[in-house]
């Protein structure tokens, strides 16, 4: 290169799963060209189930007309805007404004870049789950902030210790990242969670942000931030079809909160894109129309699948929790286990994911992804069929 990259670039690497993807890949034809299974991928959760039928009969129709292929509106339809609002009165019991409090994204993964840029200062602080998703804290890197990382501990069932929060200095605090159902954890949504967030927000003056993709995924009742009391004030929240629709390839997602907030966001984002595809905006509104028996059927997979994931855990030893909620199951490896191969510079979780990788066939994501305090843990994905996960137990038993 004849130029040097930018600094805000320097602490961040290629995300894991873009980097661990091809190798996957390359390893799967091997094992093809050998005569032998493809690896069986439980690492990624990225669904493997089909979207709605109407939202791909709206897509496929929509695209024939003249009018979808023209740039738009930066906003968002006002069809999906009010789509989303109407899923939020329907099943998290609340109410917001169409116009001014909900911006449409390109995925909620956007939106964690988006309002990282949109308030946070070079200097800022933020506090970060560990473990948690790697993207909070790359963006956060990008725009400059210093890392406070909060521990989410087994013994405190992966919930923020708010009590720990408030002895901490909390100066220059500007942004905290909360995320439940919780990736990776699988620890539940809960509202006693929520309450006891806002409540430090809104003594802190922190913007609260709670990433919530996985609400409708192995839950008895889907929840928000907003229906805690004082929420407005100091959230926002992230929200996606790509888990609880089957659509993560549509990149479909969005942010709500208080318009003053989301005008904020738009701000960025109106300099970052020109609009949605129309088509896919109008097949999200199909997708979003879904009554309960949709995610009622979606759960009966899920659960099947999750059953067949703690059977596997069972026979690695791993330990777990049997009320995991959102896509993922994670299990608590020992260095003692037979399938944790001595290695001085690798982490229990990597050892344990090397070992089935190489030997089995199998891949789990290394918890220390997460955050250095998923050291000694594996994350298995619930996208898989039941009967992949059966195969994948009997080949990791065989090893």
């Amino acid at each position: 290169m004849i130029v040097e990259p930018a600094q805000r670039t320097q602490g961040v690497r290629e995300y894991y799963f873009s980097r661990k993807n091809p190798e996957i890949a390359r390893l799967s034809a091997e094992r093809t060209a050998r005569g032998e299974d493809p690896v069986i991928n439980l690492g990624i959760g990225a669904p493997d189930r089909m979207p709605p039928a109407a939202a791909i009969e709206k897509l496929r129709s929509s695209a024939l007309l003249h009018d979808s292929h023209k740039y738009q509106n930066y906003r968002g339809l006002p069809e999906l805007r009010e789509a989303f609002a109407s899923w939020y009165a329907r099943y998290y019991g609340v109410t917001l404004d169409p116009a001014r409090d909900i911006q449409p994204l390109a995925g909620s993964k956007e939106g964690i870049m988006l309002i990282s840029m949109a308030f946070v200062n070079p200097g800022d602080k933020v506090l970060v789950p560990d473990p948690g998703y790697p993207t909070y804290t790359s963006a956060s890197m990008m725009a400059g902030a210093v890392m406070v990382n909060y521990p989410l501990l087994p013994e405190n069932d992966w919930y923020p210790d708010f009590d720990a929060l408030e002895k901490q200095d909390l100066k220059g605090v500007k942004i905290m990242w909360l995320n439940y159902p919780n990736m990776p954890t699988g620890a539940p949504a809960t509202m006693e969670v929520y309450d006891r967030a806002v409540a430090f927000g809104r003594k802190h003056n922190i913007l609260i942000i709670n990433d919530n993709p996985y609400s409708f995924v192995l839950t008895e009742k889907p929840l928000s931030i907003f229906a805690a009391a004082g929420s407005r004030e100091c959230c926002l929240e992230l929200n996606s079809l790509s888990k609880a629709h089957n659509m993560s390839g549509w990149r479909i997602g969005m942010v709500c909160g208080d318009g003053d907030y989301i005008a904020q966001v738009l701000k960025v984002k109106s300099q970052m894109d020109s609009g949605m595809f129309r088509s896919v905006q109008l097949a999200a509104v199909e997708a979003l129309s879904q009554g309960p028996e949709w995610f009622d059927e979606l759960n009966r997979e899920y659960r099947l699948r999750r059953e067949r994931v703690f059977a596997l855990y069972d026979v690695l030893g791993a330990e777990y929790r049997r009320d995991s909620a959102g896509l993922f199951v994670w299990g608590r490896m020992s260095a003692d286990s037979r399938f944790c191969p001595p290695d001085e510079g690798k982490t229990v979780g990597e050892r344990v994911s090397d070992r089935l990788l190489y030997g089995a066939g199998v891949f789990l994501t290394p918890g220390i992804v997460f955050g250095k305090r998923g050291s000694d843990y594996v994350r298995a994905s619930l996208c898989a069929t039941a009967e992949l996960i059966d195969k994948a137990r009997e080949k990791v038993a065989a090893l």
